[in-house]
């Protein structure tokens, strides 16, 4: 059985700090798409923290993630883009809230699957638009520049999490799983 979403523990976190600090030590990993744009392979991680601890621990451990990336590369945090990977993360972690769903113990379904990819392309989606408008109200950003980076931002980020992010939950859920198709003969 899963443990609640909002129940905190020294696993839980150990898990926050190490998610972030994998997410901020790899976000600046990444083929240049756009302004200030990225394909950046480190979305993954938000996808496997997302589907395996859940939305609260995603949204955490890809806020500060972001946050520590933005500290080391450039001194400045984005707050909308650090909430926005928060978010993201987050989308992707209410498949850990499905019914049947528990790649800690390799169980899965083909629906789980298909839910985990819209939850993970809607919220890639909401949270870039939510980090391009907070970059125009609150940042002064250029409308025309933020049109640019979220459309960039939103299908490499898309593109990572398909490629990535989704067979690497599948495959963590296959290998855990209990069942086999071995027999021993006596």
């Amino acid at each position: 059985m899963k443990k609640s979403i909002f129940q905190f523990n020294t696993r839980t976190v150990v898990t926050i700090g190490i998610g972030a600090a994998l997410y901020g030590a790899t976000s600046f990993i990444g083929i240049p798409v756009g302004p200030d744009t990225s394909l950046r392979p480190a979305i993954a991680l938000l996808a496997i923290f997302g589907a395996l601890f859940g939305p609260v621990v995603g949204f955490i451990a890809g806020l500060i993630g972001h946050v520590l990336n933005d500290l080391l590369t450039s001194g400045t945090v984005w707050w909308g883009w650090a909430l926005g990977s928060g978010i993201t993360a987050a989308f992707m972690g209410l498949i850990y809230l499905a019914k049947g769903f528990d790649p800690q113990n390799g169980s899965f379904k083909g629906k789980h699957i298909g839910l985990f990819i819209v939850y993970g392309i809607v919220g890639i989606v909401l949270s870039l638009l939510f980090s391009g408008w907070f970059d125009i109200a609150f940042m002064g950003e250029p409308s025309d520049k933020l049109v640019v980076q979220v459309t960039a931002a939103s299908i490499s980020n898309i593109i990572v999490f398909l490629v990535l992010g989704v067979p690497a939950v599948i495959g963590f859920a296959k290998r855990n799983a209990k069942t086999s198709h071995l027999s021993v003969n006596e």
